[in-house]
C-alpha cells in the first residue's frame, strides 16, 4: 500500500482522485483551504463523503503556505507521490483577480516541488489545462500545438505551473506527470462549469445566460474517466504532458438540449456577448495519452449527463441553492 498527498483534495477532480486512490487500497493525506472561490456546500459535500474513508485523512491548509505544508509532509510522510490538483480555476475569474491565481497555480505548485526536492518525493503528477493551447490551437489539439499565447491569468499561470515542473524535473530528477484536462463535467461538479449551471437553471427554471450564440462547443470529459487516467499518470514517465479529454464534442446549444430531454424542462435562454476570455471551442488528441497510458475515456456523453442530472435531482434539496453566477 502507497501513500500518496492530493491537494486541493475537497475539489471537483481531487475528490475523485482520492476515493479512487483508496479503493485501490492507498492511503491519502488530502490538504485544500477550502476557501469560496465557488459556493463551499460542494466542497462541503465532497469532503464528508471522503472523511468517511478510512484510509483518508485531511488537513485545512493553503499550499502557498510553505512551512505548514513543509510541517505537514515531514510528519505524515514518507509519501510515494503528490498529486497536485489543488488550484483556483476559472477563465473569467482570473481576469478579476490574476494574483490569486498565480499565487495558488504556479508559487503553490513551486512550493509542492521544493518540498517533493526537500523530503526525497519521486514522483510529481500535475494539473493543468487545455486553456493553455490558446484561441488557434488544432482540432483535435495535440500537446504539440502552441501554448505560449495564453488567453487569461488562469491559463498563464498553469504554464508558469509547467515549466516550474520541468526545471525540478531537470535539475532534481523529480518524475513529473503534467495532465492537460478539458472541460470536465459529473456529479458535484464545479458550479461555474457550463454543465452544472445549466442542469440547475433548466431544472429550476431560471434563465440561461449563454455567452455568444451557442455554436461554440466544447469536448467534454466525465470526472470517473479524469480520475482514472490521473492515477494512471502514477507510471515512471521522466517528465511529460498528456492530455486527458472526452471523446465527443458538443455545441452548448446541443447540450442545452440534450439536457432540456434529460430533466423533462424547456431552457429559457437569454444571450449574452461572447466573452472575450473564452475560448470558441476544444477537442482534445488523446493518442499520447493511450501509447503512453494505456488510457481511453468509456462514459460516453449521455451516460454521463444522465449521471449529473440523476445526482442534482436526488441532491436538488440543496444544489437547487448552490450559487452559479
Amino acid at each position: 500500500m502507497a501513500k500518496y498527498l492530493v491537494t486541493g483534495a475537497a475539489g471537483f477532480i481531487a475528490s475523485q482522485v482520492s476515493e479512487l486512490l483508496i479503493r485501490e487500497g492507498h492511503s491519502v493525506v488530502g490538504l485544500d483551504n477550502l476557501n469560496n472561490a465557488y459556493d463551499i456546500r460542494l466542497k462541503d459535500y465532497r469532503l464528508a463523503r471522503l472523511n468517511e474513508q478510512p484510509n483518508f485523512l485531511f488537513f485545512k491548509q493553503d499550499i502557498t503556505n510553505m512551512e505548514a505544508i513543509r510541517k505537514i509532509v515531514g510528519e505524515q510522510g514518507p509519501f510515494d507521490g503528490v498529486f497536485n490538483l489543488a488550484a483556483r480555476a476559472g477563465v473569467r475569474a482570473s481576469v478579476e483577480n490574476p494574483w490569486a491565481f498565480v499565487e495558488t497555480n504556479t508559487t503553490g505548485t513551486l512550493n509542492l516541488l521544493e518540498v517533493c526536492r526537500d523530503f526525497g518525493i519521486s514522483k510529481f503528477i500535475l494539473a493543468s489545462t487545455s486553456s493553455v493551447y490558446g484561441a488557434d490551437a488544432p482540432q483535435p489539439t495535440p500537446e504539440t500545438a502552441d501554448s505560449n499565447s495564453p488567453l487569461q491569468p488562469y491559463s498563464a499561470s498553469k504554464k508558469g505551473a509547467e515549466v516550474m515542473a520541468h526545471a525540478y524535473h531537470y535539475l532534481y530528477g523529480i518524475d513529473v506527470t503534467v495532465f492537460r484536462y478539458f472541460t470536465v463535467y459529473g456529479p458535484a461538479g464545479r458550479p461555474d462549469m457550463v454543465m452544472f449551471r445549466f442542469a440547475q437553471w433548466i431544472r429550476e427554471g431560471r434563465p440561461v445566460l449563454l455567452n455568444g450564440d451557442g455554436s461554440q462547443s466544447r469536448g467534454f470529459t466525465y470526472v470517473d474517466d479524469i480520475a482514472r487516467g490521473t492515477v494512471a499518470g502514477l507510471k515512471k514517465v521522466g517528465f511529460e504532458i498528456i492530455n486527458l479529454g472526452g471523446h465527443e464534442s458538443i455545441t452548448i446549444n446541443e447540450m442545452i438540449e440534450r439536457l432540456e430531454e434529460l430533466i423533462g424542462c424547456k431552457a429559457i435562454v437569454e444571450y449574452r456577448p461572447f466573452h472575450k476570455a473564452d475560448m470558441l471551442s476544444n477537442l482534445a488528441d488523446i493518442s499520447k495519452a493511450r501509447r503512453v497510458l494505456g488510457w481511453e475515456p468509456k462514459v460516453d456523453l449521455l451516460e454521463g449527463m444522465r449521471h449529473l442530472v440523476d445526482w442534482y435531482l436526488n441532491e436538488r434539496s440543496w444544489a437547487s441553492q448552490v450559487i452559479t453566477e
